[in-house]
Order: structure tokens, then C-alpha cells, then sequence
């Protein structure tokens, strides 16, 4: 499948800003279920590209001069492969992805969720299946109602929250039961325009034999096919798409815009 992506990020600021930093993950991985056919990053300033430490294609952007707005627009084909959900290993084992975060450390409360949820079951895709959907009940869907810098034990406890949410909820429980789980940051082809396209899903392992998993826990499936994966990490601060610091600038204003669709044709309707 061949999946057309355009996202454009836009922040202006009250006053100029002296001087920014942003790191951007904003080129799909060169992972076995997927490859760009075409990609390009169009922003301000100087652009470092680096492979991170999970295996992320990173880019440092820096912004010497002052402004009042950065546009970071980025666009391309990617072309996705059945590869019966499982994803590259990347270069760190597996054992990294057990240990808490501040965004992901489990609590009494989520551990005791975690157990209950898979108890039912010793299959292991059944397992983490079962915990897709706890945790899709536990929180319910709804927009605007969380901050990217909730931890997984204040989703738990609100009972409401986004696909970050949803991500760091699960990770959390899934490494309190020894799985490791990782972040996965990118965007998916709905069909639907006014659906969001941009995601957070998880990755979890299953052992040697089956390796690396994609699920996405908002839709409660595997995330293949339809998903394009930019960036891996612990938590959301590690793959985040965009994130960086400034001096300088006051007020913030950001807004993101991103197009997925199936043929060039859809994307510019």
C-alpha cells in the first residue's frame, strides 16, 4: 500500500525569538514493513541529520536568527509491506524497553490492572491483546482532555484521554508485568479526512520467535498496513515528531495540519 503524507507544523510567537532548537522526527524509519519512495523536510535555519539511539532518522533544526513563526512542512510517498505485524528489532535489546519513565512509571494501581487483565489467557498475543482492550475501556477516548506531559498513572486515573494516552497507559502496564513495550510515533490512513492522521501506537515484545508487535490501542488491532512509523522511543519524549526549546518569543501558538491519503489525487481534494 502507498500511503501519500503531507504534514505541515506551524508555531508563531507573541514577540521574536532569539534562538531555537527543535528535534525532529519527522522522517519515516527504514523499518522491514515499510520504505520512502520519496521524502522531503522543507524549514528555516540549519538542518543536522543524525540516527538516534533507537534507530529514529533524527534531524537537529536550529534557528540562529530572530523570528516570530517557524513552518516545518513535510511530505512524501511511503510504501507499506505485510510483514505479519512483526517490526525491526532496532539496535537496543529488548531489556531497554522495561525500564520506567517519568511518562510511563507504573503504579499499584496499574500493576493490579495489568494482572488482571491478561490473567485470563498464557498466549502471548492473546495477552497483550486483552490488555489493548483493558485499557481501551479503562480510557475513553476524547480529545483535549490531556497534556503531553501526563504520565500514564494520570490517564489511568482520569479515565480519559488521546492515543498518547492510551500509548503510555499500556506501556506502563505491559512493563509492569515484564513486556517490553515501546513508544511508536506516526501517522495512519484512515479513509475518513476529518479523522486525525496523525498516531501514537505501541510496539510490544513477544520473544524471539515472534519478536516485535505493533498494536494500536486506540483502535484496539495490529497497527499495519495502514500506519506509517516515524520514530520508536520509551515514551512519547523519545519519538516525539517535534520538540524542542527557545529563547525568548513569550506566547506560544501551535498548529499542526497533516493529510494522509492513497493516491496524490485524494490528498489534494
Amino acid at each position: 500500500m502507498q500511503l501519500h503524507i503531507r504534514h505541515e507544523t506551524r508555531y508563531r510567537y507573541e514577540r521574536p525569538v532569539k534562538y531555537s532548537v527543535q528535534s525532529l522526527h519527522l522522517t519515516p524509519r527504514r523499518d522491514p514493513s515499510q520504505r520512502a519512495l520519496n521524502w522531503s523536510i522543507s524549514a528555516p535555519g540549519r538542518r543536522l541529520e543524525q540516527v538516534d539511539a533507537y534507530g529514529n532518522i533524527s534531524h537537529l533544526l536550529t534557528i540562529e536568527e530572530p523570528h516570530r513563526e517557524i513552518s516545518i512542512v513535510v511530505h512524501g510517498v511511503v510504501e507499506t509491506a505485510d510483514t505479519e505485524g512483526r517490526q525491526d528489532d532496532g539496535p537496543l535489546s529488548p531489556l531497554a524497553y522495561l525500564a520506567p519513565t517519568k511518562l510511563t512509571t507504573p503504579n499499584d494501581e496499574l500493576r493490579v490492572f495489568a494482572q488482571h487483565a491478561m490473567e485470563r489467557t498464557s498466549d502471548p498475543r492473546a495477552r497483550v491483546q486483552a490488555l489493548a482492550e483493558a485499557v481501551f475501556d479503562a480510557v475513553r477516548y476524547k480529545s483535549g482532555t490531556s497534556d503531553v506531559q501526563d504520565s500514564a498513572a494520570v490517564a489511568f486515573k482520569s479515565g480519559e484521554g488521546v492515543c498518547q494516552d492510551h500509548a503510555h497507559v499500556y506501556i506502563a502496564s505491559a512493563r509492569s508485568a515484564g513486556i517490553p513495550s515501546r513508544y511508536v510515533s506516526g501517522y495512519l490512513f484512515t479513509g475518513d479526512s476529518s479523522d486525525a492522521a496523525s498516531h501514537a501506537w505501541v510496539d510490544v515484545w513477544l520473544g524471539a520467535e515472534i519478536g516485535w508487535q505493533s498494536i494500536d490501542v486506540t483502535h484496539k488491532r495490529p497497527a499495519v498496513r495502514t500506519y506509517c512509523r516515524l520514530a520508536v522511543g520509551r515514551d512519547y519524549l523519545d519519538a516525539a515528531p517535534v520538540r524542542g526549546v527557545r529563547q525568548g518569543g513569550g506566547g506560544e501558538k501551535m498548529e499542526a495540519n497533516v493529510l494522509v491519503a492513497e493516491s496524490a489525487q485524494q490528498q489534494q481534494q
